[in-house]
């Protein structure tokens, strides 16, 4: 039983510090950063520049607020039904770490979908000319590719038949 509240207060411990550190950056980037100039952290290559996203992604589904409150919602059932299934065993913290990530990025941006109807983004990478993101996105990129790796370099098909049980 130890075990299993562990694994709950790891998880929510996890994706709360996450969500913190979005939410504290995006605060820091409405209240320093101007609306329309870049700051460069490392010229030509990193910047911080302020911008309101009410889409995904290179501003694809602009305004699809429905969209997105239904798709988060799921991803988060998800992830949540998977961490009751997962088993209590040390072997699996990497599939906790990785659904954290990707928890706490989902709830940093819907966050700001429900409060500001946008998302507030404000990293931007010039060398590869990527759209604005943020803290929230690095997260859920991270957590994604991450569990890509696990699924298909550390565990076996039989050691993730636990959400099948």
């Amino acid at each position: 039983m130890q075990k299993s509240i562990n694994k709950f207060i790891l998880f929510l411990i996890t994706a709360a510090v996450l969500v913190g550190v979005d939410q504290w950056s995006k605060y820091e980037a409405m209240t320093k950063l101007g609306r329309s100039d870049a700051y460069p952290l490392i010229k030509n290559v990193l910047y911080f520049w302020y911008s309101e996203n009410a889409g995904a992604a290179f501003g694809i589904l602009q305004g699809k607020h429905i969209f997105f409150f239904i798709i988060t919602i799921a991803v988060l059932t998800g992830i949540l039904y998977l961490l009751f299934k997962l088993p209590n065993d040390r072997h699996y913290l990497p599939l906790l770490f990785c659904g954290s990530l990707i928890f706490a990025g989902a709830i940093g941006n819907f966050i700001d979908r429900v409060v500001r109807n946008y998302v507030v983004d404000f990293i931007y990478f010039k060398p590869v000319n990527f759209p604005i993101f943020n803290f929230a996105d690095i997260c859920v990129t991270v957590g994604t590719f991450l569990l890509f790796l696990c699924l298909t370099f550390i565990y076996k098909e039989a050691e993730l038949e636990f959400y099948k049980k």
